[in-house]
């Protein structure tokens, strides 16, 4: 069983550098939510071969998530 992870401040620089580790690590990620701001909602990041599409960062982008990782 994975978990299902949200990197918010995904399109940032510690955002990238999140996402990366992520990628190299073990943990069992079943599905991974990039949020952000509106201004970048609608884009795409790439998750080791998956373009995942950013989404906007509100109270309801939470819903499902099991790990949820903030950076600044």
């Amino acid at each position: 069983m994975g978990y299902t992870v949200a990197v918010v401040g995904a399109t940032g620089a510690v955002g990238a550098q999140m996402i990366k580790m992520l990628e190299e690590s073990t943990l069992p990620i079943d599905k991974i939510r990039y949020l952000a701001s509106a201004r970048s909602a609608g884009k795409s990041l790439k998750f080791k071969d998956q373009d995942i599409t950013i989404e906007e960062t509100t109270e309801t982008a939470f819903e499902g998530v099991d790990i949820a990782l903030f950076s600044a």
